[in-house]
This record gives C-alpha cells, structure tokens and sequence, in this order.
C-alpha cells in the first residue's frame, strides 16, 4: 500500500475541460498544478478568448439581425430567411473549431487558432 493513487486531471483532460466555458478554464490558470502546465495554461488561455471572440460575433450578429429584419421585407425565403443561414452557417463554423480545439486537447495536440492562438501561447508561457 505504499503506492500513492494519483489524484487530478491529466493535462489532456484538463485541456479539453477548460473549453466547456470560459470557467474551468480560469480555474485550471488558478488552482495549482494546472497552472504550472503550460499545456494546459495555453488551452485555457485559448478557451478564454475563444469565448470573448464568440460573444463579440454573437453581438454583432444580433444587431445585425435587428438590421435586417427592418430593412429587408420579409419574403417566400427573403432577405430573412437568407440572412438565418449566414448566422446559422457562423454557429455551426464556431461550433466546428470548439470541437476541433476540444479533440486537438484531449488527445495532446494543439489547435492554434490564428490570431487567438498566439496570445494565448504567449499568455500560456509568462
């Protein structure tokens, strides 16, 4: 019975956890080991700005919508009925890279995403 059981998250699945919200993942940059891990302070980090930058388009497309609804007449499959699609086509591309991102964590990777990517390396190395 001299063997300790080891007890916590391996970095992988910390790494995944921290991209369930914005969350786990400022708990893992301050609950220690985690935040000695750099895996798993750039997965954090990444999930944090992930979040910031899917509200910000989800902002702009809500004030959007109001746009379009009062400017383009509502149509058999109008202006409308175009414009749910391009916001539907927007979630179902945010959706993919959060999957991407989570499956990248889970299995060791990193999925750097283009500008969010590197500040959060940068953030993930201070």
């Amino acid at each position: 019975m001299s063997d300790t059981p080891q007890s916590g998250l391996s970095d992988n699945a910390a790494g995944a956890i921290a991209y369930l919200t914005f969350v786990p993942a400022i708990v893992f940059l301050v609950l220690p080991p985690y935040n000695t891990s750099p895996y798993v302070r750039f997965h954090a980090w990444q999930s944090i700005f992930l979040n910031v930058a899917a509200f910000a388009i989800y902002v702009v497309l809500a004030i959007l919508s109001v746009f379009v609804a009062t400017m383009i007449p509502f149509g058999n499959f109008g202006g409308f009925g175009l414009w749910y699609l391009v916001v539907a086509a927007v979630r179902l591309t945010l959706f993919i890279i959060w999957l991407i991102c989570v499956l990248k964590a889970v299995n060791g990777g990193k999925f750097k995403l283009p500008v969010i990517g590197a500040i959060s390396e940068q953030m993930a190395n201070k």
